[in-house]
């Protein structure tokens, strides 16, 4: 009796897995996971299982935020001719009618575009080699250039007459041979350390600046001492090639009583002079030139 259990056992279960087979297909969905359904669904919803083999959609997420990169931004109230003067003032520093560009890096070899309200400049210890008549034309509030410690050697006839306002011009530690026209209100020239000679120095160039009280002339090669205003306080001739001195090089000759008030420093150290040789020369001086002399 046992035996015909386990035998009817055998027969009866792999016909009853058939039949079920039969009246069911397995459809594989998407991502090796599978799906069973009977014929009138597979039939039915062929259209879902087609979509399942389409290519998936790009899908684009948006940002929760603007991105400054993506598009250009416009600032409420902002002047578009504020960036014009960016390039300057990133390189320098630009303070309330100050610009500063002091040993620039990369080398700064020309005179940058200042800002309209420029009145002092310092662009000391750079690559300047040449001041041309378009360099500050525009800029008429120039109280102050300091151009000094540069490789300027020519400077344009007209690159400073025009400035009105400019009362202190310092080109000391350059390549300078010849000086250009001086505005008239100057107050204060310094051109020490530059190669500069007699022969580039116009006759009555300092004559004209009856407001000039400070005139640095040290470390050149001029051979004698070009006419000096009335108004100087201060000038320094030291270390030239200057030779000889005449009685109306500071006072004149001519005159016994005349004394020269405003002068109150001069210097004459180290050149080929002798001053016991020219007593009279400094007859209307209230102090005698300061220095070491032979």
């Amino acid at each position: 009796m046992m035996d015909l259990r386990i035998l009817l056992f055998f027969v009866t279960v792999p016909w009853i897995i058939c039949e079920t087979a039969k009246t069911n297909k397995v459809v594989p969905r998407h991502k090796g996971i599978l799906k069973v359904d009977n014929d009138e669904e597979v039939n039915s919803g062929s259209k879902a299982v087609m979509e399942v083999k389409k290519p998936k959609k790009k899908v684009i997420l948006s940002q929760d935020y603007d991105n400054p990169a993506d598009k250009d931004v416009e600032i409420p109230g902002a002047d578009p001719k504020d960036h014009e003067d960016l390039p300057t003032c990133l390189m320098c520093v630009c303070l309330t009618g100050s610009v500063y560009c002091e040993d620039v890096s990369p080398d700064m070899t020309t005179v940058p575009a200042l800002p309209q309200e420029t009145a002092y400049l310092y662009a000391r210890f750079n690559k300047i080699t040449k001041i041309t008549n378009k360099d500050f034309a525009n800029i008429a509030t120039l109280k102050r250039i300091d151009l000094s410690g540069n490789l300027i050697s020519e400077i344009e006839d007209g690159a400073f007459s025009k400035l009105s306002h400019l009362e202190e011009l310092t080109l000391a530690g350059n390549k300078l041979v010849k000086l250009p026209m001086l505005p008239a209100n100057l107050l204060s020239l310094d051109v020490n350390h530059n190669l500069l000679r007699t022969k580039g120095v116009k006759a009555n160039i300092f004559k004209k600046l009856i407001k000039l009280a400070y005139l640095y002339l040290g470390d050149n090669g001029l051979e004698a001492i070009p006419p000096l205003p009335e108004s100087l306080r201060v000038v320094h001739l030291h270390n030239n090639n200057i030779t000889s001195l005449t009685d109306d090089t500071f006072c004149k000759g001519n005159s016994t009583h005349y004394i020269r008030h405003n002068m109150q420093e001069v210097r004459l150290d180290g050149n080929p002079l002798t001053l016991a040789q020219h007593p009279n020369s400094f007859i209307c001086l209230r102090a005698l030139p300061i220095g070491h002399y032979k």
